[in-house]
């Protein structure tokens, strides 16, 4: 089964299911190695993954917060020895939801090099499976001690934050070399709400409501698009090298769960 076929809603309250009771015994628990078979199943049904040092997760071992805690995702091209990753999947294997994001690769991204920040409901691995255009996998893991990003309660003004969902910054830095790695950096504000958590008066579930899709266009060519999940943090953060081969203008468009959508547009020059 590809990834491209997703999971059901069913399949997937059952495996959140299933990790959360996993999880609830304490904040903190010892990272479990028992869990990833059960995702890699669920996810990529029989299919063969390779484990490879040419991906890598770099993240702190104990995040102050796990609510948002800062990764690193990088591909290095040469170690990689003619792999050519098209797709990378995300995984935080003790989230309730251990999906937290997709992104779908492109020659323009160079050695490819993100930066963002995730949520923990415990103490976890990070999984990253990168997918090469015959479909091969490939993993890469990183244990990172947090907890308490996923569940919890909300409070505070839904007008307001519902008013300022969707604000964007957006940056290529300069000066801007053509034909060279060139960082550009994405935030937009939006609550991430995850449909787990609780309302802090009523205790009634607050229903998810989350940035869904972000794509990053170049003189109308893809750079770089992220299908984002509930497990990236409150105002989705991403910071990624890309090779622009001349002036032109970088655009950013993000849609959420509620159909709405978000753009941005950027002038490069050298």
């Amino acid at each position: 089964m590809r990834m491209s076929k997703l999971l059901s809603p069913k399949l997937l309250m059952a495996l959140a299911g299933t990790v959360l009771l996993a999880c609830s015994a304490s904040a903190f628990a010892e990272p479990d190695p028992k869990l990833w078979p059960v995702m890699k199943e669920a996810f990529f049904a029989k299919r063969d993954m390779t484990e490879v040092d040419f991906i890598k997760v770099d993240a702190p071992r104990r995040a102050e917060s796990g609510a948002q805690v800062p990764v690193t995702y990088s591909i290095d091209n040469a170690a990689a020895k003619g792999v050519k990753v098209v797709k990378l999947y995300a995984f935080v294997d003790a989230n309730p939801i251990p999906l937290t994001a997709t992104y779908h690769l492109t020659d323009a991204l160079g050695n490819f090099n993100l930066s963002t920040r995730i949520r923990f409901e415990t103490d976890a691995f990070v999984r990253l499976v990168g997918e090469d255009a015959a479909g091969k996998l490939y993993v890469a893991s990183r244990e990172i001690r947090a907890a308490g990003g996923c569940g919890g309660t909300v409070d505070g003004d839904e007008a307001a934050i519902r008013a300022s969902a969707g604000k964007i910054k957006f940056k290529v830095e300069e000066p801007v070399k053509f034909g060279a790695a060139t960082a550009t950096t994405f935030n937009i504000r939006h609550p991430m709400r995850t449909g787990l958590q609780r309302e802090l008066v009523s205790q009634g579930f607050v229903p998810a409501f989350y940035i869904n899709k972000t794509a990053f266009n170049y003189n109308g060519k893809n750079v770089l698009t992220v299908d984002v999940g509930v497990g990236t943090a409150e105002d989705p953060y991403f910071k990624f090298n890309f090779v622009p081969d001349a002036p032109g203008k970088m655009e950013v468009t993000a849609t959420d769960n509620e159909g709405k959508s978000f753009s941005q547009a950027l002038e490069v020059k050298s």
